[in-house]
């Protein structure tokens, strides 16, 4: 990944796309403050800088009949790094397995899982996660709502320089 300095148009250009990835190259160009050529430009050095790394739908989990989300604190046996490593390859391969966090503290691994339902959160803790190498113990806390879920992170369109 190239080193970039972001400008004023660069913030605004990626504060736009991570609200709105659909936003076509002339409306984001139009509120960035510049034509569509420049800004598309721009559009491919932030991806090639690995600023954006991708564009994605959110999809509506319930519509798709996933009514269970648990977050899953997992402690493991070893933290050597071929351990974590092996753990981390492991629950790639887990569709529920939808966030994987690495933890400084008591619980090595936070994992965002979702499940059609409880009994079905419940097979997947058995025979899936507590079945693992590695895996000394986790514990589950069921997401009653989610108050907020914002994407990506916090983008200054204009920092403040200190």
């Amino acid at each position: 990944m190239q080193r970039v300095k972001l400008d004023h148009v660069d913030r605004s250009i990626l504060a736009d796309l991570q609200e709105d990835g659909r936003m076509t190259n002339v409306e984001l160009a139009k509120r960035a403050g510049i034509s569509a050529p420049p800004c598309l430009r721009r559009v491919r050095a932030l991806e090639e800088a690995g600023f954006i790394r991708g564009y994605h739908a959110e999809v509506d989990a319930l519509a798709l009949g996933y009514h269970v989300s648990v977050f899953a604190h997992v402690g493991l046996n070893s933290q050597a790094e071929a351990d974590l490593k092996a753990f981390e390859s492991l629950v790639h391969d887990w569709p529920e397995v939808r966030e994987c966090h690495m933890l400084a503290g008591e619980t090595d691994f936070l994992l965002k899982v979702v499940a059609h339902d409880w009994d079905h959160y419940q097979q997947f803790l058995t025979t899936k996660l507590t079945a693992a190498p590695n895996v000394a113990h986790v514990k589950s806390a069921l997401a009653i709502r989610t108050g907020k879920m914002e994407p990506g992170v916090p983008v200054e369109r204009d920092p403040v320089e200190v």
